[in-house]
């Protein structure tokens, strides 16, 4: 058959918000873009992020957006600088979406909802030629260097001129996000930091009534203090939320990289909170030591301290009978409540995972060095970021950059591989072929 001339093919293996952005970065700049998804359908652990409300970007302006992936600050600040939270409020304009910012920092579609964008977004990554395979579970490479796949219809394999792995960390597996790229990633030599849950709850250990009375009971607002493993004393106001096992929320996500650093160091962690932020503690001594005139010591702390009843449930699990009838150590106690934590919870629970490739595995166009041809994006790396829109804001810029960079690298070596310009229809090329011609 007569030669015809291709474009480059890029694999690119994730239907995550990373993996869709590389996939229309890669597509605008002419390649021909093939996107891999497990499952049947894309986007399902953006779509279930969005039920509450899709928390697409945050407010907050640079360089303290940058600050929030901590000692990754540096690395994502240079994906950010081509796609910011303003840029992703524009991108998602240019799909129909308006957004707005909501009283915490937060960014919103007006309705709230994920399904909408997704919806537009697919549509737009297909009708620019960008071709979807679901149901198809990555597997590693064969010995010629092609990408396998799981199937419904059995094994299959698919050869490109270049990858783009954008898989997930390991938390909320049963949404496709396994970590199962561990092995052939470490297989090809890729330094990988273990997985570690992140945005995650803690275990304390409640008493059985505490558990079973108060699980689920919010605690707003509050201000928690720990120390940070430079051994500097924190604080930071925020909410959370009582679990059968321990807390969780978006103050303790916000915090949990430096406990969980500290359980891993120490053993455990240990977190004081502060119940009644809106006093201070000569004010409430004060409060605490009127007469309770009859009053159960609960309708005494809600009356004079503004406490309700999960806030009594935790002082009362700190704090002995003979203890709580002590109000100026009571009112001690309610400033500086200390909860030792545990453990973090199961990744399986996790919101996201910390650890993955390490950056310094990749260059700076998120290619593995060992690997000309395969980027890495999103969640799969190793940063971190608490939730309010920052690991979303980080996924997406990781695959802009690495669907921008895989295009120009299969473009660039275009130029002097013929096979790259113009391929026998119905051939394929693989990456270790790729590889050995380039070397």
């Amino acid at each position: 058959m007569p030669d015809t001339p291709t474009p480059p093919r890029l694999a690119v293996i994730g239907g995550g918000p990373a993996g869709l952005m590389a996939a229309e970065a890669a597509r605008a700049a002419g390649v021909d873009v093939h996107l891999f998804e497990a499952k049947g359908s894309v986007g399902r652990k953006f779509l279930i992020a969005g039920k509450g409300g899709l928390n697409l970007t945050h407010g907050e302006p640079r360089p303290g957006f940058d600050a929030r992936y901590r000692e990754r600050a540096a690395a994502v600040g240079r994906w950010l600088d081509a796609f910011d939270a303003q840029a992703l409020r524009a991108w998602a304009r240019g799909l129909g979406v308006e957004t707005y910012v909501g009283s915490s920092g937060r960014v919103f579609p007006l309705d709230r909802k994920a399904a909408p964008l997704l919806r537009s977004w697919v549509r737009r990554l297909k009708d620019t030629g960008v071709q979807v395979h679901v149901h198809h579970r990555w597997q590693g490479w064969d010995a010629s260097g092609a990408l396998r796949f799981d199937t419904p219809g059995g094994e299959t394999t698919f050869a490109a001129d270049a990858v783009v792995l954008a898989l997930g960390g390991g938390s909320w597996p049963q949404l496709g996000s396994d970590g199962a790229w561990i092995t052939p990633l470490a297989a090809r030599g890729v330094d990988i930091a273990p997985l570690q849950p992140a945005n995650c709850g803690f275990d304390i250990g409640w008493s059985a009534l505490l558990a079973e009375k108060f699980a689920g009971a919010p605690l707003k607002p509050v201000v928690a203090h720990w120390q940070a493993a430079d051994g500097r004393d924190h604080a930071l106001q925020g909410e959370c939320v009582l679990t059968a096992t321990g807390i969780e929320g978006s103050l303790i996500y916000a915090i949990g990289a430096d406990l969980r650093a500290t359980i891993h160091r120490e053993g455990s962690a240990l977190l004081h909170l502060d119940l009644a932020p809106g006093r201070d503690l000569a004010r409430l001594a004060a409060n605490l030591s009127k007469p309770r005139k009859g009053r159960s010591l609960g309708e005494h702390l809600r009356r004079q301290a503004g406490l309700d009843a999960a806030k009594c449930a935790l002082l009362f699990e700190v704090l002995d009978k003979p203890a709580q009838q002590d109000m100026a150590r009571v009112a001690a106690t309610l400033k500086r409540l200390p909860l030792r934590l545990l453990r973090p919870r199961p990744i399986a629970e996790a919101i996201s995972t910390a650890g993955g490739v390490r950056l310094e595995a990749l260059d700076d166009a998120l290619m593995a060095r060992n690997c000309p041809g395969l980027f890495c994006a999103g969640e799969m790396l190793d940063w971190d970021a608490p939730t309010g829109g920052y690991l979303l804001t980080a996924c997406f810029a990781s695959g802009l950059r690495a669907g921008r960079a895989a295009a120009a690298w299969l473009m660039e070596r275009a130029v002097d591989m013929p096979h790259l310009r113009s391929r026998p229809a119905g051939s394929t090329i693989g990456l270790a072929r790729h590889r050995s011609q380039t070397a």
